[in-house]
């Protein structure tokens, strides 16, 4: 049986972004009200209490990533006032140690104290997200300057300083081999699940549009023909979980539909290995016709706002899921080279086994509306949704790897009645 709960209020604005801890027993939360929340979970009462809140940012902030807890109790915020902050939860005797040397921080309300700020990002950094731990204490941030930046800490126990390992512009950034390995060429539906799509009900998302508004009058005038910076940049960031391959992203820029898959390297340039891109499936396999005529010169696509990569749990493939602003829900199947002892994991390999492909196996339209998260559960099996229809939808595979819906949930019936769930394909593996 799932079990749901609601917090009332949460903040006094939007909420932007939500994240678990490593043990999913702390929720951090973030707003268009500048501040950070932590929550704790009773686990004999099932409810959540605030343990600390402070205000973070001089905007509104995007996303909150916790930390791996080898590393410490450790999270980092990204906000529309172009800055990436580190935080760290302390005791509250340093607290109290702090205000006798006269230190002045918003910790004096909090336990958790700002180690760093990274401000290289020209324009809103949208994403923010803690490499797996194998990789060590690293962080990769996305922002509306469409860069994927790379960072390493080189202090760990004081978390003091950062450095900028990587810096990519991930729209320059060649795409892969349209001959080769380019998903648009060799998508196939291999599921028979829903493939009408309803544009009408597509939106802008909530958070996007209020934020938009905040920022109305410090984007300045928009670029005729080029659209808005702000709208076209870079929008989601999801690393890969499996140690084997290496140093690779998933990463979403632009209104284009497509997220590249792109190998961090030491000793190489940073390289696309695989683009995703949704444009064809929509214009032909949704209708069966070809691409319809643009409305003055506009080009039918919309931006892929949340990318999710799932753990691979010892599958000989990938699962990536997309939520985009023309309503759909899509689930990848990557495939990785072939093992091999010639596969140069830098991306250097020669031949169709070096080649990493990929098609996707679900697309679903149920939200009927702009899809602002997309997340798996820790084994890679559920995939859990959100939507501007105001409801959090559940998908899972049956025993023939179809994907199907498994169950829905809005707000309003949270505190009032289980959810809508089909029982067979939620505990069904």
């Amino acid at each position: 049986m799932i079990q749901t709960g609601l917090i009332q209020n949460a903040h006094s604005d939007l909420v932007t972004d939500a994240s678990y801890d490593f043990y999913g027993l702390r929720l951090a939360t973030c707003s268009l009200d500048q501040r950070i929340k932590i929550w704790q979970l009773d686990e004999s009462t099932g409810n959540w209490t605030v343990e600390d809140e402070w205000k973070a940012h001089d905007a509104a902030v995007t996303k909150v990533s916790w930390a791996h807890p080898e590393f410490g109790t450790i999270i980092a915020s990204s906000s529309f006032d172009r800055t990436v902050k580190i935080w760290e939860q302390t005791s509250y005797a340093e607290i109290e140690q702090s205000q006798v040397n006269g230190a002045s921080s918003s910790a004096s309300t909090s336990r958790w104290t700002e180690r760093a700020v990274l401000v290289d990002a020209k324009f809103s950094v949208r994403a923010v997200e803690f490499a797996p731990q194998h990789f060590g204490l690293k962080l990769a941030t996305v922002s509306s300057d469409n860069h994927l930046r790379i960072y390493e800490c080189l202090e760990q126990p004081s978390l003091a300083t950062w450095q900028l390992a990587e810096e990519v512009d991930v729209l320059s950034l060649p795409s892969s081999s349209p001959t080769s390995n380019s998903v648009s060429q060799t998508v196939t539906l291999a599921t028979p699940t829903q493939t009408t799509s309803t544009l009408d009900g597509a939106s802008v998302s909530l958070a996007a549009q209020a934020l938009q508004q905040q920022q109305q009058q410090s984007q300045g005038p928009s670029r005729p023909g080029l659209g808005n910076r702000e709208a076209d940049g870079g929008w989601c960031i999801s690393w890969c979980k499996d140690k084997y391959w290496g140093e690779v992203i998933a990463a979403g820029c632009g209104i284009d539909g497509k997220i590249k898959i792109i190998q961090l390297s030491p000793s190489h340039r940073p390289a696309t290995l695989l683009t995703l891109s949704t444009a064809p499936l929509r214009s032909v396999l949704d209708t069966g016709k070809p691409p319809p005529t643009p409305i003055d010169g506009e080009a039918l696509t919309y931006a892929i706002t949340s990318v999710s990569w799932a753990p691979s749990c010892g599958r000989s493939y990938h699962l990536i899921a997309t939520g985009s602003r023309d309503g759909k829900v899509r689930i990848w199947r990557i495939k990785p080279p072939a093992l091999s002892d010639e596969v140069d994991l830098n991306g250097d390999a020669d031949g169709e086994e070096a080649k990493w492909t990929g098609s996707i196996v679900g697309e679903f339209d149920d939200h009927k509306s702009s899809v602002g998260r997309v997340e798996w559960n820790i084994t890679g099996t559920v995939l859990s949704s959100a939507g501007n229809d105001g409801k959090v939808r559940l998908w899972k595979a049956t025993a023939g790897n179809v994907w199907r819906p498994a169950g829905h949930i809005g707000v309003e019936q949270a505190d009032e009645q289980p959810p809508d769930v089909d029982m067979d394909h939620a505990i069904a593996d």
